[in-house]
């Protein structure tokens, strides 16, 4: 966060509010997670950027990519952000390289400074410019999958996985970007870990991995949100750029089933959960919940 690129570090009432995602584990639904987050933020008036660190894998931008193309193809209004992808330095010495990292990861940021949101999506790896990311972070989401085998991501167990023996790898990576914002007096990251494919039918399973993970928020210091269900839609709206904020837009010819209904409430839940909800967008959502669940 030091260096000369002129990027000033944020204060409060100055540059945008930071969301990151992030984790270090694939296929846990970050890029989902960071695409749906900025259209909901744009969707309630807000000026919104997105930065893709992770941009040898790009599934963010090419989402992005999709989208503005589909919006040509089709004419249809989509709400967009301004989006910048940034490529990992190959300079050959470590030093090189993370110069170059933090000077193209600022450049981006400064890009962005008069946006009021920006929403990065970071590799689900531990380098350097997911540090970078990560320290900036106002908001850090964290989605992991429902099971043991991806609760260390956040911490290690014993072998009956009913002991917290100590944090992982990455909780001890924001525990430090934490310590670096809390010298510069900086606000606190407000972690959120949200749990994705969470099964809808209650089991001994679910349970023991939310008793664990209610010991762990104490203990490394996140709170809990509600996240995504294993649903098709999510798979079948992402490669053309679309999320299911999308799906009430004029001219698109998409007929709302009861899992996009259903996966609509699970994203509104998560939205309220963050503290990034609008409550006028809930109007007819409560329609479409009785649809879903068959109650009036």
């Amino acid at each position: 966060m030091s260096g000369g690129t002129g990027v000033r570090i944020k204060v409060k009432n100055q540059g945008p509010k930071i969301v990151v995602v992030g984790n270090e584990k694939g296929g846990s639904g970050k890029s989902t997670t960071a695409l749906h987050l900025a259209v909901a933020l744009l969707k309630q008036g807000f000026s919104v950027g997105s930065i893709d660190l992770d941009a040898r894998q790009g599934t963010l931008s090419r989402a992005i990519e999709n989208r503005k193309a589909y919006a040509a193809e089709w004419n249809v209004n989509l709400a967009i952000p301004e989006h910048w992808r940034v490529h990992a330095s190959q300079a050959d010495s470590v030093g090189a390289a993370a110069e170059e990292n933090e000077a193209k990861f600022k450049t981006a940021l400064a890009g962005l400074w008069q946006r009021e949101y920006v929403v990065i999506d970071t590799p689900g790896s531990d380098s350097q410019l997911s540090r970078l990311g990560h320290s900036y972070a106002d908001v850090l989401i964290t989605p992991m999958n429902d099971s043991f085998l991806d609760l260390d991501l956040l911490g290690s167990f014993d072998p009956d996985g009913q002991k917290i023996l100590s944090p992982s790898v990455y909780s001890q990576m924001v525990w430090e970007q934490r310590q670096r914002r809390a010298a510069m007096r900086l606000p606190a990251i407000d972690w959120v870990v949200m749990r994705n494919r969470l099964s809808h039918v209650d089991s001994r399973n679910r349970r023991d991995v939310g008793n664990l993970l209610e010991i762990l928020s104490k203990r490394i210091g996140f709170r809990l949100a509600p996240g995504f269900g294993e649903r098709v839609i999510f798979r079948e709206l992402f490669p053309v750029g679309l999320t299911l904020l999308d799906m009430r837009e004029d001219g698109m010819d998409i007929r709302m089933s009861m899992s996009h209904i259903a996966a609509r409430q699970e994203l509104r839940n998560l939205l309220q959960a963050i503290g990034l909800a609008d409550t006028a967008d809930g109007e007819g959502e409560h329609t479409e919940s009785c649809v879903a669940t068959g109650t009036a």
